[in-house]
Parts: C-alpha cells; structure tokens; sequence
C-alpha cells in the first residue's frame, strides 16, 4: 500500500541564474541530493489540477483565506494509462501545508474523478485517502482545468530528513490536452534564467540556511503555480476582449 502524508510548511523563493549558482554549493555541503537526480540531472514531475466550471477552488486559493484546498493528479515523466500516478488532496490551514496521497493507475484516476465512483480496491492504494478524495468529489463537480509540469532538482538533508529544499525550472502549462499520458509541453510560466526554490520543513529552519538566505538576500515571495497560470489566462482572455471592441 501506497500511503504518503506531509505536514509542514512550504516557503517559496524566485531565483535567478546567477543566485541559484551561488547558493548550489552550500545546500550541497549540508545536504544530499535526491537519488532520482542521478548525475544532477533533473526529473519531471507532471500534474493535472482539479477545479470547477467556474474556478472557485482556485478564485478562493487567490484571495488568500485561512484555509484552501485543491485536487491534482500526479505522475513523475510521462506516464501510461496503465502506470502508477498519485492522486492527492492538499490543504493549507494557517500557512501549515497537509497532503495527502494515494497511489493509482492512471486510467483508474480519470474514471473515479469522472464519475465519483471508487475504483475497486487495490493493495498500492490507501482507503482511507481515497475516501477522502471521494467526499472531495461529491463536495465539488470537478473538472480537470490544467496542466502542469516542471524539471526539479531536489536536496534532503540526512540528519534532519524533515528538510527539503526543491529547485524547479522550465515551469509549463497548457488548457488544451489536459491529459498526463499526451506528453510534458506547454507554454512557460518564468524566464528561462529563473529558479522557483522551495523549502519545505515543519520546523525551524537550520540555521546554516537562514544565513544563506541572509547573505544572499533572499525574500520570501507568494507563487503558485496554477494560480500565477490563471491569472496569465485571465490577462489574456481580458486583452482578447478588449481587441474584440476595437
């Protein structure tokens, strides 16, 4: 049985080349690099998100509330309608991230979102998170609305496995072909030279870091990857009507 679960808190820096390539050296003399990172090349994580005819659950992400959810199915490269992907739930309350995941084959997921109907069970599953992700079908009728994949580069650190700092790059989405199995293009959300850096820990952070953010003068920025997608397709549907009234 496939079951992860994580609470903590994810921080979310925008770097670009020059920073990223002062900054390798000293996550790399306290921490290790992820094994799927095999030769620091990176791996693709590739996400299809969940919402409603209308956007709420991520008109309701943007306005910054207490607590938000969303849905997102989750496949690492391109996968088969028959390859295992992960089918999550994730919940932020207070700025404290939970998410929770069940393994799934990939053409089991598009029905049960479909239909609302579970598929029957199978030992790689967690029933209990499936359970969950049924009420949170029932709760919303939901659509899949975009995808989203990236190339991430990923550091843990050995003594304090709570840690990791992630690098993702290439960031790209698209609302046509909102499929995993179609492949991993679409159009770029940043500039080529810039690295959206995550540290995800449920305590303090080291204080080796806290330096490096420090020296660097790293700040703290709000980024999210489906809603910074939204809000370019909104700037773009309203720039269309706009031409359309001249």
């Amino acid at each position: 049985m496939a079951i992860e679960i994580f609470n903590r808190y994810e921080h979310k820096y925008l770097l670009d080349k020059q920073t990223y390539e002062k900054v390798i050296p000293i996550i790399e003399s306290h921490m290790e690099l992820d094994a799927y990172n095999e030769g620091h090349k990176p791996y693709t994580i590739a996400n299809i998100y969940y919402d409603t005819g209308d956007d709420y659950l991520i008109r309701h992400s943007l306005e910054s509330p207490v607590y938000k959810e969303k849905l997102r199915l989750r496949s690492y490269g391109v996968p088969g309608m028959t390859s295992k992907v992960f089918l999550e739930i994730k919940k932020k309350y207070k700025g404290l991230v939970n998410k929770r995941r069940t393994m799934i084959e990939l053409d089991e997921a598009y029905d049960f979102v479909k239909t609302g109907e579970e598929p029957e069970a199978r030992e790689y599953m967690n029933k209990q998170v499936m359970d969950e992700i049924n009420y949170f079908l029932h709760v919303y009728d939901l659509k899949p609305k975009v995808y989203l994949a990236y190339d991430r580069i990923a550091y843990f650190e050995k003594d304090n496995p709570d840690l990791r700092i992630s690098f993702d790059k290439n960031i790209r989405s698209r609302r046509y072909d909102v499929h995993l199995e179609d492949g991993d293009y679409g159009k770029k959300l940043l500039d080529d030279d810039m690295y959206l850096m995550e540290i995800k820990t449920a305590r303090a952070k080291p204080l080796w870091l806290t330096h490096m953010l420090t020296e660097f003068d790293i700040k703290r920025v709000k980024f999210s990857k489906y809603g910074t997608e939204f809000k370019n397709m909104l700037k773009k549907r309203a720039k269309r009507a706009s031409a359309a009234m001249l």
